[in-house]
């Protein structure tokens, strides 16, 4: 018995820290994912501009032919430990020109460490304290 709870001492804490690369693996691919599904929607929807919120890319309310550009849980904003928040921006012609979005760990120490962060120029950045980071943060 003992030797199965010294080996379950030394394996539980790798088995954490697999988790959180995985978990922070799926919250840049899913940044990407956003990043590559504005794009899209912008093209697309040439009279919204960037999408209003992360559920409009996978609804489709407000232009038809964005219907399912990203999957449904990622669209409601929390996927793999990582929560998401986006922001788009109006420019001067009532089109969202610009966005941000932000995807932090949702239990630090557990779901992930880093915090990552990108914009419509698709550089994805990052922190290594799980905080959002901003544009001055450094690039991946």
């Amino acid at each position: 018995m003992a030797i199965v709870l010294i080996i379950a001492a030394i394996a539980f804490p790798n088995l954490i820290k697999s988790k959180m690369a995985a978990n922070e693996a799926s919250a840049v691919s899913s940044v990407r994912t956003i990043n590559t599904g504005e794009v899209s929607y912008a093209a697309s929807c040439p009279l919204v501009g960037f999408s209003a919120t992360l559920a409009e890319l996978n609804s489709g309310v407000a232009c038809v032919s964005s219907k399912g550009i990203i999957d449904p849980v990622l669209s409601l904003g929390v996927k793999s430990g990582y929560t998401f928040a986006y922001t788009p921006t109006a420019g001067g012609d009532a089109l969202n020109d610009s966005y941000t979005q932000t995807a932090v760990p949702a239990a630090l120490s557990t779901s992930g460490q880093r915090g990552f962060y990108s914009d419509q120029t698709g550089v994805i950045r990052y922190t290594l304290t799980g905080v959002a980071p901003t544009v001055a943060s450094p690039a991946l």
